[in-house]
Order: C-alpha cells, then sequence, then structure tokens
C-alpha cells in the first residue's frame, strides 16, 4: 500500500472528522480535534491512499509541573485510521511520521494515553518510570512516554495535563 503522510489541510477537516468518528464510535475524540487543530505548536498529519485521507495523527503541548525547562513535550492524541485501512500499517507510519514531525519542531518527548501492545514498538515506554504521572488516575501501562532526544523528558517527577479540551465532559 502507497500511502503518503502529509500536513493536515484545511480541505482535509471534514474527512478528517469522519475517521475519528468512525475509529472511536463516537464524536468526543473528532470534537476534540475539530476543538485544536488550529492551536499553536500543533502538529496535524493526514494519512493519503490515492488522495483520499484514510488516516489522522495529532500532536498538541503538553504541561509538565513542575516545568523542565529543557523538556518541550506533546502529547499525541488521536490517532485514527478508517476501520477498512486498519491493521496494514498506516497507523503505525503515522505514528513514526509524526514523531519525526515534533522531532523537527523542536519536541524533545511525547506522551501517550494508548494500548500497551502497539506504542512500545516507537519507543515508547510506561511514563512513571521516567518520573511522569498522567494529571489523573490511569493505569500505568497505559500512560507512556517516549525521548525524542537524549534527556528530551524531565527526569524528575512531573504531572502532565492535556490541554483543556482534552478533559473528560462531566
Amino acid at each position: 500500500m502507497d500511502v503518503s503522510i502529509r500536513s493536515e489541510q484545511p480541505d482535509d477537516a471534514a474527512a478528517v472528522r469522519e475517521i475519528n468518528e468512525q475509529a472511536f464510535g463516537g464524536a468526543l475524540e473528532a470534537n476534540i480535534v475539530d476543538a485544536v487543530r488550529e492551536s499553536p505548536e500543533s502538529i496535524s498529519l493526514v494519512a493519503t491512499l490515492d488522495g483520499r485521507v484514510i488516516g489522522h495523527i495529532l500532536f498538541t503541548p503538553v504541561t509538565v509541573t513542575p516545568p523542565a525547562p529543557d523538556a518541550r513535550v506533546a502529547g499525541l492524541a488521536p490517532m485514527a485510521v478508517r476501520p477498512e485501512f486498519q491493521r496494514q500499517g498506516v497507523g503505525a507510519t503515522l505514528v513514526r511520521a509524526g514523531l519525526d514531525a515534533c522531532r523537527q519542531h523542536g519536541y524533545t518527548g511525547v506522551v501517550v494515553v494508548g494500548h500497551p501492545e502497539y506504542y512500545p514498538r516507537f519507543g515508547f515506554v510506561p511514563a512513571h518510570t521516567r518520573g511522569l504521572e498522567y494529571e489523573a488516575p490511569l493505569p500505568p501501562e497505559v500512560f507512556m512516554a517516549v525521548e525524542l532526544r537524549a534527556g528530551g523528558l524531565p527526569g524528575r517527577p512531573g504531572i502532565v495535563r492535556y490541554r483543556p479540551e482534552f478533559a473528560e465532559p462531566e
């Protein structure tokens, strides 16, 4: 499969919304993407096949408290692939391209709340092993982090907070 990765363009918004709704079975993730895609420092990429958008990944800055002056950390969320193209390497291609884009944009680390069987192949380790904890209670194995350069994560205890738009609706 000859998949291409590129930055999301304004004309992609409807397809990205549809992909997130299909992949997650609802509008929550699509609503988050709509709310944050234009935020400063975000990285939004799409996977295309024959000109059709079939996948999407988003990275946004996260806050680590206390702050680490040399660490600039992004949160990966969400990543979605059209159901008919899942389990064919599209997601992995998006993650790799996204981590490269994060490096190019000066991020030193990335965190993700995700499947512990999936993300370690990209270098993610349980975030608590790097001193990082998620802002809300989570099973420790689902909150992971990867350094994009040596020393790129704070290296001391810190609480990670995603943008407010990611908070679970009441």
